[in-house]
C-alpha cells in the first residue's frame, strides 16, 4: 500500500466514524435499566418441573456409572481422572 492509498483510507474512516468526545460516558447508570430487564425475563420463564427428562437420564447415566465402577473396580480411577 503506497502513500496515497494509505491517505485515502484514513479520509474513509474519518467520513465514516465520527470523532470521539472526551466525555462519552453515558448519561446515567444503565445498571437499573438491565437489572429491569432481566428480571422481567426471569419472571416470564417457565418454572422446571422437580424430574424431568433430563432428571431421569442423568439418574440412569449415574447408575450404570455405578455399577461399571461395582462391575470393574479397576475403572474407578479413570473415572475419577476425567471428573
Amino acid at each position: 500500500m503506497n502513500a496515497h492509498d494509505e491517505d485515502g483510507m484514513k479520509n474513509l474512516l474519518r467520513q465514516a466514524l465520527p470523532p470521539v468526545e472526551d466525555d462519552a460516558e453515558p448519561e446515567h447508570d444503565l445498571w437499573p435499566a438491565m437489572r429491569l430487564r432481566l428480571d422481567a425475563r426471569l419472571d416470564a420463564r417457565p418454572t422446571a418441573q422437580a424430574f424431568s427428562g433430563w432428571a431421569v437420564f442423568d439418574g440412569a447415566l449415574l447408575a450404570g456409572l455405578v455399577g461399571v465402577a461395582a462391575v470393574f473396580p479397576a475403572s474407578i480411577p479413570v473415572f475419577l481422572y476425567y471428573l
